[in-house]
């Protein structure tokens, strides 16, 4: 799965380590359109708000229940100055609605 499909939950599962649930965006797109890039990735953060607020969460995924749930974007390119911004942003959103953001980069092979 990917950035582009919005509607779609690229990956779901549970950290070994911590016990938290990890939703993960895939973020493959390079940051030549900043503007589109920005606007898919708030429309896919939208989107996985409302899988878990929603609570569809419990009913795709019920190992979810009394975990604490982790939004992970997994990007290929580094932000923008303007990504940056979007990304501290939207932590302060997401932990607000009770969730955490976290924003990391895929590892070269």
């Amino acid at each position: 799965m990917a950035i582009d499909k919005v509607e779609i939950i690229d990956l779901i599962g549970i950290d070994n380590q911590t016990g938290n649930v990890i939703l993960t965006i895939s973020d493959h797109l390079d940051w030549k359109d900043e503007s589109s890039h920005l606007l898919l990735l708030q429309d896919k953060l939208n989107s996985y708000l409302r899988f878990i607020e929603s609570g569809e969460i419990y009913d795709s995924y019920p190992d979810a229940k009394h975990r604490k749930i982790v939004i992970q974007i997994v990007k290929k390119y580094s932000l923008t100055p303007r990504g940056e911004e979007f990304i501290r942003s939207v932590k302060k959103v997401i932990r607000d609605a009770g969730f955490d953001l976290i924003s990391t980069y895929l590892e070269k092979q």
